[in-house]
C-alpha cells in the first residue's frame, strides 16, 4: 500500500501494512469497521484511510464531554466523586512538572475542565483549550477561563505559559507535530509539557488486539507508543523528563471497558436513559470490573507495558 494520501503521520512514511479492522465498539457512532495499519518504516499503528473533518465529527457523540457538576442525582455524585479521585495521580504529575504556585499551566483538549478546577484550587493559573463548545461550556460552568480554538490558529501569545498539558489529546489529531509545535510556541524557555496518550505496546493491547478500547475506533487516528511519543516529542523541540506508565483513572478502566463497552458509564449516558436505580447498578457493576482489573494494569504497568504513557518533556 503506498498511497501518498495516507502518509504515516508521525515519519511521513509511504508504505503501510494492514493489522487488523475495528469498530466502535464504545458509543456506537457507526456500524463501519476502520483498517488500522502499521508503518514500515517507524513501526507507529494508525488509522487508514482517516475519515474527513465533517465525517470524524459525527463520531464524537452529543454528551461526549463528561460533566461532574453537582447535579443530577446521587448517581452523578458519586460518579463526580470518584473522578475527582482517580484524577488525583494526573494532578500530582502536572503539579511537580509545574512547580508551586501561580505557574501558568494550559491544559489542551480541556473537555469539560475537571482536571483544571483540581489545580486552580491549589492556587494555580488555569486556561483551558478546546475545539468542542459542548466542552467549554462544561469548563465555563465550573469557573475555568476556556477558549474555543484549536492548535492550528489558537487564540494565545508566544511563551505564555509555564506548563502546556495534553492529556488524551494527541491521538486524537492527524498531525501530532503540528499540535506540539504549537505547545513548544506558546512555553517559556524552559516550561514543560505533560502528554499522555494510551500505549499501543501495552499487555492490554497485546491481549485484546482490535477489541482494545484504548483504540477508540474512530475516534482515535494514531496509536502511540511509548517510543513514538518520546520521538514525535524530542522531534518537536522537546527533552524527555519522567515517564509513568500507570494512571489510576485510565489503566484499570482501559481493561474493564475492553472486557464489556456496555457497562462503561460515559458511553452508556450518551447511548440510553436510565433510571436511577438501574444506573447506580451498573456503576457498581463496572466499578467492580475496575477493581478486578486493577492487579493486571499494576504488573503491567511495572514492566514498562502499562495501558498509558505519561511523559513530561522541558522545552529546549
Amino acid at each position: 500500500m503506498t498511497d501518498r494520501a495516507e502518509t504515516c503521520p508521525l515519519c511521513g512514511g509511504a508504505h503501510r501494512t494492514p493489522r487488523f479492522e475495528a469498530a466502535d465498539r464504545l458509543f456506537r457512532t457507526t456500524t463501519k469497521r476502520f483498517p488500522i495499519v502499521e508503518c514500515r518504516a517507524c513501526g507507529v499503528l494508525y488509522l487508514s484511510p482517516r475519515p474527513s473533518g465533517e465525517e470524524l465529527a459525527a463520531y464524537y457523540p452529543p454528551g461526549y464531554w463528561w460533566s461532574g457538576g453537582s447535579e443530577g442525582g446521587l448517581a452523578r455524585r458519586l460518579e463526580g466523586a470518584y473522578r475527582r479521585v482517580v484524577l488525583a495521580d494526573h494532578a500530582a504529575f502536572l503539579a511537580r512538572a509545574a512547580g508551586p504556585p501561580p505557574a501558568r499551566i494550559l491544559d489542551v483538549g480541556c473537555g469539560s475542565g475537571d482536571l483544571l478546577v483540581m489545580l486552580k484550587r491549589r492556587g494555580y493559573s488555569c486556561t483551558g483549550l478546546d475545539s468542542a463548545l459542548p466542552a467549554l461550556r462544561a469548563a465555563r460552568a465550573q469557573g475555568l477561563p476556556a477558549l474555543l480554538g484549536d492548535y492550528h490558529a489558537p487564540p494565545l501569545a508566544p511563551e505564555s505559559f509555564d506548563v502546556v498539558s495534553m492529556f488524551h489529546f494527541l491521538e486524537h489529531v492527524a498531525d501530532p507535530a503540528c499540535a506540539l509545535a504549537f505547545a513548544h510556541r506558546v512555553l517559556r524557555p524552559g516550561g514543560r509539557l505533560v502528554a499522555q496518550t494510551p500505549n499501543a505496546a501495552s499487555w492490554q493491547m497485546a491481549l485484546h488486539g482490535a477489541r482494545w478500547s484504548g483504540l477508540d475506533v474512530p475516534r482515535h487516528l494514531v496509536n502511540f507508543r511509548a517510543r513514538d511519543l518520546a520521538r514525535v516529542v524530542q522531534q518537536a523541540g522537546f527533552r524527555v523528563r519522567r515517564r509513568k506508565h500507570f494512571s489510576w483513572r485510565d489503566n484499570p478502566a482501559a481493561l474493564a471497558t475492553s472486557m464489556a463497552p456496555w457497562l462503561e458509564p460515559v458511553s452508556r449516558r450518551v447511548r440510553r436513559r436510565e433510571g436511577t436505580a438501574v444506573r447506580l447498578a451498573l456503576d457498581f457493576a463496572y466499578f467492580g470490573l475496575v477493581l478486578a482489573s486493577l492487579p493486571f494494569a499494576l504488573a503491567e504497568a511495572a514492566a514498562g507495558r502499562g495501558a498509558t504513557i505519561m511523559l513530561e518533556a522541558v522545552k529546549e
